[in-house]
C-alpha cells in the first residue's frame, strides 16, 4: 500500500440510461466536432444531441490498424474540430485518443508510442462507450497495429484522458450475445490481470473486486437479455472499474497472450481474451492462491485454488456464455502456435508483471491448451 501509484480518471462521468444525451449540453459553443465511430455505431449520432456542424469518421474497425489511423487524421485535419468524439467500444475511443493528440501536432504515432511522450494536446475529447469491455473511456492508454510488423503499438499519456466520459446503457442494448459475452469478459481480464498483477496495489484492488462482482452478477443476465437495461448499466460500471485497472497497474500474460490471435489470427480483442483467460488463470493459480478463490467466488463458482480445477471452472463460465472457447473453430493451425508463442512472450511490458514467470513452452502450452 505504501507504493507509491497514480491514478489518472476522466475529468467529468455520466452514467446512466439515457446519458447520450448530455454531450450536447457539455459542448455547447463548441462550432466544429468531429464524430469517430464504426460502421455500426455511426447511428448513434443523433442520440448524441449536438447542435453543432459534425463531421462523422465512421471508418474504425475493430483492432484498428496505422491506416485507419492516417485516414481518421486526414479527416481531422480537413475539419480542424474543437471537439473529438469517440462514439463506440475500444477500438474506436482508441483511435479518438490518438486523433485528439497527433491531428493539430508535429509529433508522428512512432514518436509517442510509449509511456509519456506525448507533448501535449489541444483539442477536447468526450468518449462514449457503446460497449462493455475495453474501459478505454476511462484511461489514457491506445493501441493501434502496425500493418507493417503486425504488432501492437501502445500510447500512454495523461493528455488523452477524456475530459468527458459517458455510460449510457442503452447504447449497448443491440450488441450480440456472443460479442456481449467475449468483451464482458475481457473487461473481467482486465479486472483480473490488474488484481493477481506483481504491481497490485490496495486501491486498484477495490476496483477490481468490485468490477468482478457486478461481472458475476450482470454478464449472463446481459447475454440473456440484451435489453435489460440494468444489466447493461452494471456491465458498463464493471467495464470501466477494469479500465482503471490498467492505469497503474495494467494486464499481465493473458493479454499478452491475446494480442497474437488478434493480430495474426484476426479475432476481435475481446473474444481473444475470454479464450485465453480461463487457461492464464489456472497457470498463475499457484502464485496467487487466495486471490484465485476469490475471483471465483466473485463470479459466482466454487472457490478453488489448484489449476485443473480453476480451468475446468473458469473455461465452463466463459463456454456457458456462448463463447467459443476452441482456437481450432476460429481458424488457427498447429504449425502457427509457436511463432505466436515466441511473438506473446516478447511482449514484456505485459508478461513481466505476471504473477508467475512464463517461459515460450509455458505460452505454447496454453496455445496449444486452447485449441
Amino acid at each position: 500500500m505504501a507504493r507509491a501509484i497514480t491514478l489518472h480518471q476522466p475529468k467529468r462521468l455520466e452514467i446512466g440510461a439515457g446519458a447520450a444525451r448530455r454531450l450536447g449540453e457539455w459542448a455547447s459553443g463548441c462550432r466544429r466536432i468531429l464524430v469517430l465511430a464504426a460502421e455500426h455505431t455511426r447511428g448513434f449520432v443523433d442520440r448524441l444531441a449536438l447542435d453543432s456542424p459534425v463531421t462523422v469518421f465512421a471508418d474504425v474497425r475493430a483492432e484498428p490498424e496505422t491506416a485507419e489511423l492516417d485516414a481518421a487524421l486526414a479527416t481531422a485535419r480537413e475539419a480542424k474540430p474543437e471537439l473529438i468524439v469517440g462514439l463506440g467500444g475500444g477500438s474506436v475511443m482508441d483511435v479518438a485518443k490518438l486523433v485528439a493528440v497527433l491531428w493539430d501536432s508535429d509529433q508522428t504515432l512512432r514518436d509517442v508510442v510509449g509511456p509519456n511522450r506525448v507533448q501535449g494536446r489541444r483539442t477536447r475529447l468526450a468518449q462514449v462507450a457503446t460497449t462493455s469491455g475495453t474501459g478505454s473511456e476511462a484511461g489514457i492508454r491506445a493501441l493501434v497495429t502496425d500493418v507493417a510488423t503486425r504488432s501492437k503499438l501502445a500510447v500512454e499519456s495523461p493528455h488523452m484522458l477524456a475530459d468527458i466520459a459517458i455510460l449510457d446503457p442503452e447504447l449497448t442494448h443491440s450488441v450480440p450475445p456472443a460479442v456481449t459475452a467475449a468483451t464482458g469478459v475481457d473487461a473481467l481480464a482486465h479486472c483480473v490481470e490488474a488484481f493477481t498483477n506483481i504491481k497490485a496495489h490496495d486501491l486498484i484492488d477495490s476496483y477490481a473486486r468490485m468490477g468482478m462482482r457486478l461481472i458475476g452478477e450482470y454478464l449472463p443476465r446481459a447475454v440473456a437479455n440484451g435489453a435489460d437495461t440494468e444489466a447493461r448499466a452494471g456491465m458498463m460500471l464493471a467495464s470501466y472499474y477494469g479500465g482503471l485497472c490498467l492505469g497503474p497497474v495494467n494486464t499481465a500474460a493473458g493479454h499478452a497472450l491475446a494480442y497474437p490471435l488478434g493480430t495474426r489470427l484476426g479475432l476481435a480483442h475481446g473474444l481473444a481474451n475470454a479464450i485465453i483467460f480461463p487457461h492464464v488463470l489456472a497457470f498463475n493459480a499457484p502464485a496467487r492462491p487466495d486471490k484465485t478463490a476469490e475471483i471465483l467466488a466473485a463470479l459466482g463458482l466454487a472457490p478453488a485454488q489448484d489449476p485443473e480445477t480453476v480451468l475446468a471452472s473458469a473455461h465452463a463460465f466463459c463456454r456457458d456464455l456462448g463463447v467459443e472457447m476452441r482456437l481450432a473453430r476460429h481458424g488457427a493451425r498447429a504449425e502457427d502456435l509457436p511463432g505466436w508463442a515466441e511473438e506473446a512472450h516478447a511482449i514484456r511490458r505485459l508478461m513481466d508483471n505476471n504473477p508467475r514467470e512464463m517461459s515460450v513452452a509455458d505460452v505454447l502450452g496454453v496455445y496449444r491448451a486452447a485449441m
